[in-house]
C-alpha cells in the first residue's frame, strides 16, 4: 500500500507540473521524488500530531503508519524511529512558537514600551500553547520516557527565551532599563551566570540575566498551571489574571512603567 501511495502521488505531482505554464522542461525525476518525500513527511507529521493530541507523547510508528493506510515497514524510509519522529515534531514546535514569540514582541507600536511587548510576547506564547496543547506538553511538559533531545533542538529551543534576551538589550542600550545590583547574586551563582552570559549573551549583566530567567520560567509556570488543570475551580477569570501575574513578573524583571 505504501508505494501505491508513493505513485499515486507521483503522478499526481506530474501533471501538476504539466498544468504549470512556468515549467519550460521536463521536470527531473530527483525533483519529484524530493517533492513526494517531502508531502510524505509531512503527511505523517500531522498524523503523528493527531496521535499526540489523543496518546501524549507515546508515539507508535506503527499506529502512524496504519492510520496512513502504509505498511508498518515503509515509515522507517522517513523516519528510522520514533525517536527521529519526535524530534522532528519538537523542533517544528519550538520553530513555531519562536516565529509567534517573536513577531509578538516586534509588532507593539512603541518599541521602547518595554513592558508592553513583554506582555505582548507572553500572551503570544500563552495563545499558542492553548492553541496548541499537544505541543505544548510535548516541549514542556513530563520529559518523554526514553527519549534524549539531539543538538538538532537547542537553537529551536532558544528562539522564544532570546525574543526576552533582545528586550533586556534594548533596555540596556537605549538607557531604558538599569541592571540589578551585582552583589544580589550569591557568588556561586554569580559566576555560573556569568559564564552563561559570556558564551550566549555577551554584555548582559549576570544579575539581569537571573532576573529574566526567572520572569521566563515563571511565565511557563503560569501557562502550564492553567493548560494541565491546575487553575480549574480556582481562577474564573483566566485572561485577568494571566496579565496581572505577567505585569508582577515585568516588576521582577525591572521592565519599568511607561513614561
Amino acid at each position: 500500500m505504501a508505494y501505491q501511495h508513493d505513485c499515486v502521488k507521483s503522478s499526481a505531482l506530474f501533471f501538476d507540473w504539466r498544468s504549470d505554464p512556468w515549467q519550460t522542461g521536463p521536470m527531473p525525476a530527483s525533483s519529484i521524488r524530493a517533492r513526494v518525500r517531502a508531502e510524505m513527511l509531512d503527511e505523517i507529521k500531522v498524523v503523528a500530531r493527531q496521535h499526540l493530541a489523543t496518546d501524549g507523547a507515546n508515539l507508535s510508528l506503527r499506529a502512524v503508519a496504519r492510520d496512513m493506510g502504509m505498511v508498518s515497514s515503509a515509515i522507517y524510509r522517513y523516519f528510522p524511529s520514533r525517536d527521529d519522529l519526535l524530534t522532528a515534531l519538537i523542533i517544528e514546535a519550538y520553530n513555531a512558537l519562536g516565529e509567534t514569540v517573536e513577531a509578538a514582541a516586534v509588532a507593539a507600536p512603541d518599541r521602547v514600551d518595554l513592558r508592553a511587548r513583554w506582555q505582548a510576547a507572553c500572551r503570544a506564547t500563552r495563545d499558542w500553547a492553548l492553541a496548541h496543547p499537544a505541543e505544548y506538553a510535548l516541549l514542556y511538559g513530563s520529559p518523554v520516557p526514553g527519549y534524549a533531545a539531539p543538538d538538532d533542538t537547542v537553537g529551536p529551543a532558544q528562539r522564544p527565551p532570546l525574543t526576552l534576551v533582545s528586550l533586556l538589550r534594548e533596555g540596556l542600550e537605549a538607557g531604558l532599563l538599569s541592571p540589578p545590583p551585582a552583589e544580589e547574586l550569591p557568588t556561586p551563582l554569580h559566576d555560573d551566570l556569568t559564564e552563561l552570559a559570556d558564551a550566549f549573551f555577551p554584555g548582559l549583566p549576570p544579575a539581569l540575566l537571573a532576573r529574566g530567567m526567572a520572569g521566563w520560567t515563571q511565565l511557563f509556570g503560569l501557562i502550564s498551571f492553567e493548560l494541565f488543570g491546575r487553575l480549574n475551580r480556582t481562577i474564573e477569570h483566566r485572561d485577568a489574571y494571566f496579565d496581572h501575574q505577567v505585569g508582577l513578573l515585568a516588576d521582577l524583571i525591572g521592565l519599568p512603567q511607561p513614561r
